[in-house]
Formats: C-alpha cells, sequence, structure tokens
C-alpha cells in the first residue's frame, strides 16, 4: 500500500453521496486515490454533484468517477446500482452506505409518512444496498462496508426516538454482518457521528427554513459536545477513509463514533 495514496486501485460507492457528508466523502476518498461511484437520490442532484467535483478537481481524469440516481430504499435499485459500478470499474471493492435522512420530532406526532419515510431512507437503503453487495465481496474474497451511524443512538438525542430506531438496526445489522463474514475478507463497519454541519443545513438555518423545534434540537446537540461544537464533514470522511483502507483490515463489527466526546466508553 503506497501510503500517499492509500486507497490506489480501489473502486467505492458512496451513496448519498450528492450533497453534505457524502459529497465530502466522495472527495476524500477521490484524493486518497480511489475511483467513486456517487450515488445519489435524483438526477438533479447526481449532476450538480459531478459537475462540482470536476470544477474543484479539474487535474482528476473524468474516469475516475461514476455516478447513479435513484431510490434505493426501492427494491431493484440496489442491484442497478451494482451493475453501473461493475460496469464502469470492473469491480467494487468498498460500499459507503451514506444515504439517509429523515423527519426528526416528538415521537407522538410523527404520521405514517414520516416513519416510512424516516425507515426507508435510513435502514432500507442500509440494508438493501449491502445485501446486494454482498455476494459479489464473497466472490472477491474481500470488502469493506461502511455505513454512516449515529451517535444519537447512544445519547437519546431530543426528537430522535423514531431516527434512532432507524440508525440503531444499521448498529444491530452491522456487528451481525461483520461476524458472520469476518472469515471472507469482508469488514463491516459503522462511523457514528454527533450532529454535523453541512453546507445544506447552514443555508437552511441562515433562511430560518427549519421546523420551529430545530434550535431546541441543535442546541441540545452541541450542548452534550465536550468540544462545544459540531463536526465538519471532513472530520466524518476522515473516519470512513480510515475504516476503507488495507491497513484497518483487523478492525470489524465496529461503532466508531465522530462525537467530540458527547459519548465516552
Amino acid at each position: 500500500m503506497n501510503a500517499e495514496i492509500p486507497l490506489e486501485g480501489r473502486v467505492a460507492v458512496v451513496t448519498g453521496g450528492a450533497t453534505g457528508i457524502g459529497l465530502q466523502i466522495v472527495r476524500r476518498l477521490l484524493a486518497d486515490g480511489a475511483r467513486v461511484v456517487l450515488a445519489g437520490l435524483t438526477e438533479v442532484d447526481v449532476k450538480c454533484a459531478v459537475e462540482g467535483l470536476a470544477e474543484e478537481q479539474p487535474s482528476l481524469r473524468s474516469g475516475r468517477w461514476a455516478s447513479y440516481a435513484g431510490d434505493l430504499a426501492v427494491a431493484g435499485a440496489a442491484e442497478e446500482l451494482l451493475t453501473a459500478a461493475v460496469d464502469a470499474f470492473g469491480g467494487v471493492d468498498i460500499l459507503v452506505n451514506n444515504a439517509g435522512g429523515g423527519v426528526i420530532a416528538p415521537t407522538l406526532e410523527h404520521t405514517e409518512k414520516t416513519l416510512q419515510a424516516t425507515i426507508n431512507n435510513n435502514l432500507w437503503t442500509m440494508l438493501r444496498t449491502t445485501l446486494a453487495f454482498l455476494p459479489h465481496f464473497v466472490g472477491r474474497g474481500h470488502g469493506r462496508i461502511i455505513s454512516i451511524g449515529a451517535e444519537s443512538v447512544r445519547n437519546g438525542l431530543t426528537d430522535h426516538a423514531i431516527y434512532n430506531s432507524a440508525k440503531g438496526g444499521v448498529h444491530g445489522l452491522t456487528t451481525g454482518l461483520a461476524r458472520e463474514f469476518a472469515a471472507q475478507g469482508i469488514t463491516v463497519n459503522v462511523v457514528a457521528p454527533s450532529y454535523v454541519r453541512t453546507d445544506e443545513l447552514d443555508a437552511k438555518l441562515a433562511a430560518g427554513t427549519v421546523p420551529p423545534r430545530f434550535p431546541v434540537v441543535l442546541k441540545d446537540a452541541v450542548d452534550l459536545i465536550p468540544m462545544g461544537r459540531a463536526a465538519e464533514t471532513d472530520e466524518v470522511a476522515a473516519a470512513v477513509a480510515f475504516l476503507a483502507r488495507e491497513d484497518s483490515g483487523f478492525i470489524t463489527g465496529q461503532i466508531l463514533s465522530v462525537n467530540g466526546g458527547s459519548s465516552m466508553s
């Protein structure tokens, strides 16, 4: 392994890769030498992300990345994503399950629609994509599965109970898969951030378009963090990049908290 280009020769797929944390993960994996398939929910989001990457990193050959748009909570979409990645680069080494998002609200204010959306976006996307990619990794005798979980699963953050039910499923599935597939060269881990600053959320806060209770939730989240601030997207991406490397190969079934100390163990 080249220490300066630790992911040279590797292919990564990043779900939810068109915005926020996911886009920063794409940037980091590209910087570390990987070829990357950026998967996003809509064609518009994906097109904007790819055009932005081309402007930011003109020195990178366009052949270093590919893209896919679709709802990975829908049956069959994850298989399409795998096919697109194999067609583009011949195989996949790293799967980053970053797609997520849900309605943050008091439990009794949730509706059937918000319940379904929260579980679909956070658990079904990870479950369907992981199940689609696992046979591919087994066949290659190698794979890195890294999912974005949530610190709120541990600390029970304000208004996060339903969201935590989905992200807790991600955490639980990770440990089970890690034990089941360890002997086949596959590691399965979670990166669990606390509240993370993203450009999209900063813009909504500045415009006052967040739900009325969100400032309360945000204050509670930051108050729990001894460092007194939210995480930055590049700090989350750095943890993902570490778990994707070859020299992290003895780490599996772990929940790596990127939380500024809000929970400690």
